[in-house]
């Protein structure tokens, strides 16, 4: 634990599991007051995790903690967040992290709108609606750091011949969504610049196996295709401290880590045990 973030408050979203919980927890463990926010408050219908059991996990660090309960592909439920993060926080937010998503996978011919209107609302509407929601205390603080985890199925295909992997075309609209986040994260960043508010989004390399994407595509994953969540945590708190010229950009984990010399810490923040020999 190193204080890093001390007197911070800050907004997780998609915190009942995953890189979303985790994050939080490392967030928590160097110093910041969290807003956990997500739908689950107990447990989930077929998931392990729930906001709950993040909150019990971040007490034992001894930061206020929050706990938020919202749909974020719902419009007039997202409008409350911010509002009730700060109340429960005592204050404005510092940082937002966008780690929530939704995960619709299927082929592109016959994927229905109403799920592609799911996948819109919760990758890159909630997003910017938060985003909308705290830059004004970001601004008159003169800073303010807005994280948005996005994908590598962002990316376009070459070809033909493609290589479309194992998910095949079906990740196209969720990709799409992604790539729409990353260009509304740039177009922020570059309209705020100047203002101490960093906007970025960052993307794992590799999968990240979380619960939801083991119920996913878990069992198709060989472990040269899976990065350690330590590693896109690390990656994500790097960019919830950078400088006010970092904004703007769209950043891999592991080549972040990898060019700003991070060492990998384990979610309570300390040094992660030597691998042995």
């Amino acid at each position: 634990m190193t204080g890093r973030f001390e007197g911070r408050r800050a907004i997780v979203t998609g915190a009942s599991r995953g890189i979303g919980a985790a994050v939080a927890e490392r967030l928590a463990a160097d110093g910041a007051a969290v807003a956990l926010v997500a739908r689950t408050r107990a447990d989930h219908d077929h998931l392990t995790g729930s906001l709950e059991q993040t909150a019990e996990r971040l007490n034992r660090y001894g930061r206020p903690v929050g706990v938020v309960v919202a749909d974020l592909t719902d419009e007039w439920d997202r409008a409350r967040v911010v509002t009730e993060a700060v109340n429960a926080l005592g204050g404005p937010v510092d940082i937002l992290v966008n780690n929530a998503a939704a995960a619709i996978y299927g082929a592109v011919g016959e994927l229905s709108l109403k799920r592609r209107r799911i996948l819109f609302e919760a990758n890159v509407h909630a997003p910017l609606d938060l985003a909308q929601a705290v830059i004004p205390t970001m601004r008159a603080a003169g800073e303010g750091w807005i994280v948005n985890v996005s994908s590598g199925t962002a990316r376009s295909w070459d070809g033909p011949p493609f290589q479309l992997g194992f998910t095949g075309s079906t990740i196209t609209a969720y990709g799409a969504s992604k790539a729409a986040l990353n260009r509304m994260s740039n177009g922020l960043g570059a309209e705020l610049h100047g203002s101490g508010i960093r906007v970025n989004t960052v993307e794992p390399r590799a999968a990240v196996l979380t619960e939801g994407a083991d119920a996913l595509v878990g069992s198709s994953l060989t472990p040269d295709l899976i990065e350690p969540l330590e590693a896109m945590v690390e990656a994500v708190v790097a960019l919830c401290d950078c400088g006010p010229d970092v904004t703007a950009r769209s950043f891999v984990s592991l080549d972040l880590m990898s060019d700003w010399a991070i060492e990998v810490r384990g979610l309570d923040g300390d040094p992660l045990p030597a691998a042995d020999s």
